[in-house]
């Protein structure tokens, strides 16, 4: 078994190369430690300035993006999830987070990081086969997303999609 700081190090080597999230469990079995000790491996390289994000389907590194980013505020039923995702991906955006706001916490922001279809695919699969309470279910269905986009073209596109389906929140 490796030490500490030699395991940081290769955690931090592989996210530097990874294209897709790598998970705690995936670091464990490589190394040959628990899945806690790689989350406090990767906890003590955020601390140290590492922009390591945590998704759902595991680590990233955040990388300079040439994306635009806006937020958008939107609401909808948990029903309607897979379609306002879907919406937003299949008019050139990726949404990067959803964020709500708590009236004990304040902002709560939980990383999504959802490009492509097949990212869509898995984030409803899993919602669909666990107990979890989606968060904009915490605020009767409104929530933002931050979403990177090419164009503002394509931001506008976005919203008017979004919008003819009813899920913009509009005034």
């Amino acid at each position: 078994m490796i030490d500490g700081e030699r395991r940081k190090a290769e955690i931090l080597a592989a996210l530097q190369q990874a294209e897709k999230p790598i998970s705690a469990t995936s670091f464990a079995k490589e190394f040959g430690v628990s899945r806690q000790i790689v989350v406090g491996d990767v906890a003590l390289l955020r601390a140290a300035g590492e922009d390591i994000i945590a998704t759902a389907r595991g680590y990233l590194l955040e990388r300079e993006s040439e994306k635009l980013f806006s937020k958008i505020a939107v609401q909808h039923a948990p029903e309607q999830t897979e379609e306002e995702l879907r919406t937003i991906i299949e008019h050139g955006g990726e949404v990067v987070d959803v964020i709500v706001e708590h009236p004990l916490y304040g902002e709560l922001v939980g990383g999504l990081h959802l490009a492509t279809e097949q990212d869509v695919d898995r984030f409803i699969k899993e919602a669909n086969g666990s107990r979890v309470t989606l968060l904009s279910e915490l605020t009767g269905g409104i929530h933002l997303h931050t979403i990177a986009y090419e164009t503002l073209d394509d931001l506008l596109e976005i919203k008017h999609a979004l919008s003819e389906k009813g899920i913009l929140y509009e005034e």
